[in-house]
């Protein structure tokens, strides 16, 4: 299989990204760069990660995996050739161990200067839990937003990892990353990007303190505006046991609700009448089944929408005209995303074994004798 760089689409294209593999919030990053158009060298350690990579990780697609073992010398000088011609690396190991590997910020910008260098960790590179374990739902929970997620007043609700890998972690390491190749465009000086998914899962949450500081939001779940606490801002079970949402905030979006319900509520400003107006909703709501309700409220400003499980999100008619599903290499999975007018994205490689594309990788990026790393150990084909 041959690797031939700058065939990206996307408004990447051109930009060249040294991905140091890891788990989680550091590969959709890069599955995001790469999407983009970036050109993205996937490093990974020999037989990969027990918990990511591998031909049906769909976060590893759009770039080659290239397997060598850092520890060996020669593999340390390969990366480091590597880092001279690219524009990002991005690691997601704990602080210090790149520096360990030989591979920290200081080693590379000596390379080059121009370099921005991407660190993803949960708690940051400082701080005292800086070097603790730790997954999504410690560190969403440290922030208080673990606390008021669900509508359960007993105990809270996580969304499986989105919030913190990829809300807080992922999507703020790509930001920081593209903001730093923008200055650095200007400087010609590189940066360290400190991307800590506690940090991103704050400002996530930057809302919230507002929604405080207009007394519509307290430690209470299912207590205020958007938490469920209002009846026109809630999860409602219908005639099959299923579930719709319904998200009438403003009165006009209300008022069209209240009129495809056919039901009669007293005036919702009135707070002492919001249990009426829910008891009113959920019995109403338990009359037809889900797939009528829909027929009422499609294409409307009702703010209603199913709740359906990700089997038939695929197909959903709204999301099917947008193509926000792709069929890519035999595998169902999200299309890239934004969205450009002039340079859209495009999938290229499909996700594969650890090392599938070794010796085709290094050689496209300028890579010398790659038979010699492979054949000392330093670099494996699979």
């Amino acid at each position: 299989m041959g690797i031939t760089l700058g065939q990206g689409t996307g408004p990447l294209r051109g930009i060249r990204v040294v991905e140091i593999a890891g788990i989680g919030p550091a590969p959709h990053a890069c599955m995001a760069l790469a999407d983009l158009g970036a050109d993205v060298i996937r490093i990974e350690r020999p037989g990969g990660s027990a918990f990511g990579g591998g031909a049906h990780d769909v976060l590893t697609r759009g770039r080659p995996t290239v397997a060598m073992d850092l520890k060996h010398p020669d593999a340390l000088r390969t990366v480091l050739d590597l880092v001279g011609d690219a524009d990002v690396l991005v690691e997601g190991m704990r602080p210090g161990a790149a520096e360990r590997l030989g591979i920290g910020p200081e080693q590379c910008h000596e390379r080059n200067p121009r370099l921005v260098y991407g660190r993803m960790t949960g708690w940051g590179q400082d701080g005292p839990w800086a070097q603790a374990a730790g997954h999504d739902l410690n560190y969403i929970a440290v922030t208080g937003a673990l606390h008021a997620l669900g509508q359960d007043p007993a105990r809270p609700h996580f969304p499986n990892n989105l919030v913190g890998d990829f809300g807080g972690g992922s999507t703020y390491l790509v930001i920081g990353v593209l903001a730093a190749l923008l200055e650095a465009r200007v400087s010609g000086q590189g940066q360290v990007v400190d991307a800590a998914i506690v940090d991103g899962t704050a400002h996530l949450n930057a809302v919230e303190f507002s929604l405080r500081a207009l007394g519509m939001a307290s430690d209470r779940r299912r207590s205020g505006l958007l938490d469920g606490g209002m009846p026109f801002y809630d999860v409602y079970e219908t005639a099959d046991g299923k579930h719709l949402s319904v998200g009438a905030l403003e009165p006009e979006f209300y008022d069209e609700l209240v009129r495809l319900l056919g039901v009669e509520v007293p005036d919702r400003n009135d707070l002492t009448n919001l249990p009426g107006i829910r008891e009113a909703f959920t019995r109403r709501f338990k009359e037809r089944t889900q797939a009528e309700w829909c027929e009422v409220f499609d294409g409307t400003d009702a703010c209603v929408a199913p709740i359906i499980p990700l089997s038939e999100a695929v197909e959903h008619p709204h999301l099917k005209a947008r193509e926000v599903f792709v069929e890519h290499e035999g595998a169902t999975q999200p299309a890239p995303a934004p969205r450009f007018s002039r340079t859209g994205a495009t999938l290229d490689l499909a996700p594969a074994r650890p090392g599938s594309h070794t010796r085709d990788a290094l050689a496209a990026w300028g890579v010398a004798d790659v038979d010699a790393l492979l054949e000392s150990g330093a670099a494996f084909q699979a």
